[in-house]
């Protein structure tokens, strides 16, 4: 029988050509207070934590700061209270298939790139630096949704990626009336980065996210008020027969980590894509660069 090699974007690829080489970190000893700052400032969804000699102890991420809002701890407690650790690694020239398989494997966001001195980080990788080398190269490919029509004729339009097809199709919401502890339940059941706000009538209006909460963290805001008092308004969606290079593409834009989608109408809220997902695919826009689909965990 033979075998098919299909061309994958990926191959060949090492984690140097995707990481970002700006490592936001934070002392072991430093209050949470200034790791809800920092997680805000540099839009990071976790920071290093570092010892003395300012190697990688440990790693506290929007979740552990969201659990540490949920139990009341104060915002000058030590982050080294909160972190996990250790931190997981890799180095530059790893490839980035096996990095990936790595994150999957072992059920984490992003890797810490070192390079000489183990524990002292130069780098890190995570999924939207793998979906943002993706879409670069997509862009770049003639036979890319992106790139003027004349070469649409490349690739049926039935090879090409459609948001359904890549999106998670589970959308678990909460009640404007709902509190921020019953909102941060939800987020931390079922592992989810951001949740819908839905009004009694069960029409959503609103997005609540982790960093609403960091934003209400810091600020001192008591858990117990209503969902809609920190809601983001209108719902940021899409419609699930898009191609997903498009979804991409505005995700990217505007720097966001995960949009809704809708079927039909835009009150009907069937699923969630997220960075996370098109990394899944290996491929940015179509099936020309797929090898093989693989699974990752949801955005912590």
């Amino acid at each position: 029988m033979a075998v098919i090699d299909r061309e994958n974007v990926l191959k060949g690829l090492t984690v140097q050509e995707a990481m970002r080489r700006v490592v936001i970190d934070i002392h072991q000893a430093s209050p949470i207070e200034q790791a809800v700052r920092f997680t805000i400032k540099y839009k990071a969804n976790a920071l290093l934590v570092a010892n003395e000699s300012r190697e990688g102890t440990g790693v506290v991420s929007k979740t552990d700061l969201m659990s540490a809002y949920y139990a009341g701890l104060p915002v000058e407690t030590p982050v080294e209270a909160i972190m996990v650790g250790p931190p997981a690694f890799c180095q530059q020239l790893d490839s980035l298939e096996s990095t990936l398989e790595t994150m999957r494997s072992e059920r984490v966001h992003r890797l810490y790139v070192w390079d000489g001195e183990p524990l002292r980080a130069v780098g890190v990788l995570a999924y939207p630096d793998i979906v943002g080398l993706l879409y670069r190269y997509c862009h770049k490919c003639r036979k890319s949704i992106l790139r003027p029509r004349s070469t649409d004729s490349e690739v049926a339009l039935s090879e090409r990626f459609r948001v359904r097809e890549v999106m998670t199709d589970s959308v678990h919401s909460n009640q404007e009336d709902e509190n921020l502890l019953q909102v941060m339940e939800s987020l931390s059941t079922y592992r989810l980065g951001a949740v819908l706000i839905n009004d009694k009538d069960g029409v959503p209006v609103g997005v609540v996210s982790k960093t609403d909460l960091m934003i209400a963290y810091k600020h001192g805001v008591p858990a117990e008020i209503p969902s809609k008092s920190i809601m983001n308004s209108p719902v940021r969606a899409c419609d699930d027969n898009d191609f997903l290079a498009v979804a991409v593409q505005n995700m990217i834009f505007s720097d966001i980590h995960r949009t809704f989608v809708y079927r039909g109408d835009p009150t009907n809220i069937i699923g969630v894509l997220s960075l996370s997902d098109a990394a899944r695919v290996r491929s940015g826009s179509c099936r020309a660069c797929m090898t093989s689909r693989i699974e990752v965990a949801k955005d912590s």
